[in-house]
């Protein structure tokens, strides 16, 4: 079962990162056409990621002792729920629920309780020696279908104006799509087996030379060995979540609108080519932490990414604003899965959905508080490019404080 397992939660990995790319380009467009205003987008995309937060840590810190399957269905409802009311309704109360309660990225990147779930689980089916290469798979798969994403709804809403759609009708379609993804993913996590479960639960052997099947004693959200390394972790990647909070998907296809007038079709296919770069810099982040070790490779990537992400705004025209955000995209996300890979190698088996899902909850509170701040500065024409110099300056003090604190840490 374990190579069915495999292909279960790559196949579930590209599927949702479809519908989150196919979300990402167009949701603050969807919100203002909705008639929200820059305050209400921004405190939208607030609550939808601290409600993420609220969502990732219960079903996580639980997941090891009921069930790492069984959470995943429950992740996969409420991104049906999610899909299903920015369907049929606009108003914000509505709306604010479902952000709160439910599953929905503003980004092109994960949200809710999936990707802690779906690491650890892949960790019981690999080798401790091939989990960064796994892994940098994991990711290609998830950014290469953001990017198929990201291009399928730009042209899909694009195609939707042209035919005579008017409002928040032109987006429609796109949560319809994001709810059936949804419904695709709760048959996928139900045909899981119990090998992707920690030792404890699953029936069969695990393939990591380092399982413990002893019963430990949980003190704390999951943990109980690992949690000094967890806690210092958690502080950095909450960090650096921060500073990237001010420049999520959504919020730089509204910049790149408003600045230099792309239409829907174009910011689609932008954001396709910026993921296709995301997604190939993941194979060449597992070759660099074998040669160089996976702190070196999350924190000598990340540096210069972050000091291209401050000149952004200081282009003087689209085609080099555009040409710097590539070149950005095409080196960003080699932290990830090494980052990923980093976290899985210092805790021990039965902690790791608790891990990966406190580092990601952290990760989505740092980020939480971002969107609001960036919704305030982009509705003035004078502090619109703040959000890009915030961000990249954050995420340096993060690259330069990680490297501090963990270059005598082996992993």
């Amino acid at each position: 079962m374990t190579q069915r397992d495999r292909w279960l939660l790559f196949g579930t990995r590209g599927l949702r990162m479809f519908a989150f790319g196919s979300v990402s380009v167009v949701l603050v467009l969807s919100l203002r056409a909705a008639g929200l205003s820059d305050q209400q987008v921004g405190l939208l995309l607030t609550l939808t990621l601290a409600g993420d937060l609220v969502v990732s840590l219960l079903v996580t810190s639980v997941a090891d002792r009921v069930g790492r399957r069984r959470m995943l269905l429950v992740g996969a409802v409420l991104m049906i729920a999610s899909g299903i009311v920015f369907t049929i309704t606009r108003d914000f109360v509505w709306l604010m629920i479902a952000a709160t309660v439910g599953v929905l990225s503003p980004s092109d990147k994960e949200v809710g309780p999936f990707l802690a779930l779906e690491q650890a689980g892949l960790s019981q089916l690999v080798t401790d020696e091939r989990r960064t290469t796994w892994f940098a798979w994991y990711n290609l798969v998830g950014s290469f279908a953001a990017a198929i994403g990201a291009l399928c709804g730009g042209i899909l809403a694009q195609t939707m104006l042209r035919s005579g759609a008017a409002g928040s009708a032109v987006y429609q379609p796109i949560f319809v799509g994001y709810a059936t993804i949804g419904v695709a993913l709760l048959i996928g996590f139900w045909n899981l087996s119990y090998s992707i479960e920690p030792p404890a639960i699953a029936s069969v052997p695990v393939v990591s030379e380092t399982a413990d099947t002893l019963p430990v004693k949980r003190t704390w959200f999951g943990l109980h060995q690992s949690r000094g390394v967890v806690l210092r972790l958690s502080a950095l990647f909450m960090l650096d979540a921060f500073g990237g909070g001010f420049i999520v998907q959504s919020l730089l296809a509204y910049w790149f609108q408003r600045r230099f007038g792309l239409d829907l079709a174009s910011l689609g296919t932008l954001f396709f080519v910026a993921n296709l770069l995301a997604a190939g810099s993941s194979l060449v982040a597992a070759r660099l932490a074998q040669r160089f070790g996976l702190l070196n490779t999350i924190v000598f990537t990340h540096l210069p990414s972050n000091v291209l992400l401050l000149l952004i705004p200081l282009m003087p025209n689209c085609s080099w604003a555009v040409a710097v955000l590539l070149l950005r995209f095409s080196i960003s996300q080699m932290d990830v899965p090494t980052r990923q890979s980093y976290t899985m190698s210092v805790v021990s088996p039965d902690e790791r959905s608790a891990a990966a899902g406190i580092t990601t909850v952290v990760r989505s509170l740092g980020a939480a508080a971002a969107p609001m701040i960036a919704g305030y500065l982009l509705a003035r024409e004078d502090l619109a490019d703040v959000p890009f110099f915030i961000a990249g300056s954050v995420k340096i003090i993060y690259d330069l404080w990680l490297f501090a604190a963990f270059r005598k840490t082996r992993s």
